[in-house]
């Protein structure tokens, strides 16, 4: 069995991607999504966030909600607004945020190189995000929000998905928050057999972005035994090309410090400069912190930072293990509720505003997560601290759609 292989996406109808490609389900909650579709009777939201579509006091879980997902589905495809490729193809996909692109493949994955380890994950799952894509794919009988994938240094691949790319784009649009999206169908048998044996020679793949989607693929493949959902919906980018954006903490008290004590606690395993301007580090020893309205630069000591264990060496890890646990006493940060988490597209004048506000008391700026550390955890079968990456752009949903039958 492949790797990866080609699929019938279902995927816009000529012309009309712009009035459906969506964020994806995880990133708006039912309000936000609720807003962003209204006057989009198209939109895929309908799809991914078919609450919007009921009482707002409904669950999200309800089951009348996915029965909706079903309906708005079919619907869309019964108007024709969205179609299915006659026959299996990979699709190009490039997304490019500002001044940066990556281009990845499109395809459908192993769900039995999964299941060995040759395609690696790095976070755990919660039961309760599972059951929910589960009753997703069940429900619309199709995995329609893809995960986010990285795959090793690999030239030959990079360029064939540049030829393949070189055309006008079948599909070109960009999104409200200014990510261009573009899609490129490869249908010729000799590019698709080129790429399938050049994924196949590779050693593995490495989810980035998509846990739950791929857990809850894997279930519905074993409740099925086999058949389309043996396969789960993917694109695959050259992990040289995505982003991993910092993900940042705030804490709501000092835990009984002062900001001078808290300062002088740090000083035994950091040095700590103060600076006129936020900080944002340039490296993974590095720290930036707003306290009583002032930026400081933290370093940690050198013989802190371990060599040789890739999760030791996170920048996450060194926060939690020198900072967060021993000064503050937090040690569940999926739980504790002083400790919230703040996406890097929000800015460091974000941090500022949660503090300076009195929402919270201290803020610390760390180092993105680098995609070579990620691929180190995965590859040593390690799982990531909780919140540890945040991948920029997203993907869209409704640009392409894998139907199990």
């Amino acid at each position: 069995m492949t790797l990866v292989r080609p699929f019938r996406a279902l995927r816009p109808a000529p012309g009309r991607a712009a009035e459906i490609l969506a964020p994806p389900y995880d990133v708006l909650s039912s309000a936000e999504a609720r807003e962003r579709a209204q006057g989009k009777p198209w939109s895929f939201l309908h799809v991914s966030k078919p609450e919007i579509d009921l009482d707002p006091a409904i669950d999200p879980h309800d089951r009348a909600v996915y029965a909706k997902a079903a309906e708005n589905l079919e619907r869309m495809i019964a108007a024709g607004v969205l179609v299915r490729d006659a026959e299996p193809c990979y699709y190009v996909y490039r997304l490019t945020r500002r001044d940066r692109q990556q281009t990845g493949l499109a395809a459908v994955a192993s769900l039995a190189h999964y299941r060995t380890n040759r395609i690696r994950k790095h976070e755990h799952t919660t039961p309760v995000k599972e059951d929910d894509r589960v009753r997703q794919i069940e429900a619309v009988n199709a995995q329609t929000g893809p995960v986010m994938m990285g795959y090793p240094a690999a030239p030959a691949i990079d360029a064939m998905l540049a030829k393949a790319s070189e055309r006008d784009a079948d599909i070109d649009v960009t999104a409200d928050d200014g990510v261009r999206h573009q899609l490129w169908v490869v249908g010729d048998d000799k590019t698709v057999a080129a790429l399938t044996r050049a994924f196949d020679a590779l050693p593995a793949l490495y989810i980035g972005d998509g846990h739950h989607r791929t857990a809850a693929a894997a279930r519905v493949a074993q409740g099925r035994g086999g058949g389309a959902a043996s396969d789960f919906l993917t694109v695959i980018f050259p992990h040289h090309q995505m982003t991993i954006l910092d993900y940042n903490r705030v804490l709501r008290n000092l835990n009984g410090h002062g900001p001078d004590g808290l300062l002088a606690a740090l000083r035994a395993r950091f040095a700590v400069a103060a600076s006129d301007q936020p900080v944002r580090p340039a490296a993974a020893g590095e720290f930036g912190m707003y306290l009583a309205g002032r930026w400081y630069r933290l370093t940690i000591r050198p013989d802190l930072v371990p060599e040789h264990d890739p999760i030791g060496r996170l920048p996450i890890t060194l926060l939690t293990r020198h900072v967060i646990e021993p000064l503050f006493g937090i040690t569940d940060p999926r739980t504790d509720q002083r400790i919230d988490f703040v996406g890097g597209g929000r800015g460091l004048r974000e941090l500022e505003r949660r503090v300076a506000g009195g929402e919270m008391a201290v803020a610390f700026a760390l180092y993105p997560t680098q995609m070579a550390d990620l691929m180190a955890v995965a590859d040593a079968g390690g799982i990531m601290p909780p919140k540890s990456t945040w991948f920029e752009p997203k993907l869209a949903d409704g640009m392409v759609s894998h139907v199990l039958d």
